[in-house]
């Protein structure tokens, strides 16, 4: 197992997994959630060119964004065109080093995990039946492309939350996200997954990837790791 762990000034304390948080030593973690693309799987970057040739998309547009904001029937057509890129691209997914043991130790001590991505289902389903083996509980909720706002939106995972029970309510509150740190846990590879998590109020955990070294000293990431299975030393000793 690697040990590339790089924190930047965390802002949870986690008691260690099986130690009652009311020891003092932090608060109890109530669930992780993951990214899907570069995350769960390895990165297959190109499919964003691909998908930009593909629905004439500028470089400085949001690729959701912009064909959300195009007419009914021109949506569809754009969709399908990107949906065809990725439904090629799943067949190449490569599961992360380390994913399968992260997910026993998670299930070890009966935490919950989802996944919050911007893709569609089919690609997320091929994943959880191809490269997560059976005995893995189940990851719950799925929120996917058909979920709105999309990440960098913390609306997702507040979603996420309030289906564990941990928030009243799924609304993005307009205080700011540190008067109200959560009991979880955002793991990404981008931007996106930095921002989703920190503006919900999680811990967020990127996991480095070539061509983001930029994000591994960003304000809204609180640890870097080299590999999944890193965050099992840390959640077995705490985070403080």
């Amino acid at each position: 197992m690697s040990t590339g762990v790089r924190t930047n000034g965390i802002r949870h304390r986690f008691a260690p997994l099986g130690q009652d948080a009311s020891s003092g030593e932090g608060m109890r973690l109530r669930g992780i959630i993951f990214d899907m693309d570069g995350t769960l799987c390895e990165p297959q970057n190109y499919m964003f060119g691909q998908m930009r040739s593909a629905v004439s998309i500028p470089k400085d547009e949001d690729i959701l964004d912009y064909i959300h904001s195009l007419p009914d029937a021109e949506q569809k057509a754009a969709f399908e065109k990107i949906e065809a890129i990725e439904h090629e691209a799943m067949g190449k997914q490569v599961p992360q080093a380390g994913l399968v043991s992260l997910m026993e130790f998670l299930d070890r001590f009966k935490i919950p995990k989802s996944i919050c991505t911007r893709n569609f289902d089919t690609p997320v389903q091929h994943l959880l039946t191809t490269h997560i083996p059976s005995h893995i509980d189940a990851f719950s909720p799925l929120i996917t492309r058909s979920f709105r706002p999309p990440k960098p939106s913390p609306a997702g995972i507040l979603h996420i939350a309030h289906q564990w029970g941990i928030v009243s309510s799924a609304t993005v509150p307009a205080s700011p996200s540190g008067e109200r740190l959560l009991p979880l846990i955002m793991v990404g590879d981008s931007i996106d997954d930095m921002t989703a998590g920190f503006d919900a109020g999680a811990m967020t955990v990127l996991l480095r990837s070539e061509g983001k070294e930029d994000l591994e000293g960003h304000e809204k990431t609180d640890v870097v790791v080299d590999r999944l299975d890193d965050l099992i030393g840390m959640l077995e000793k705490g985070i403080a």
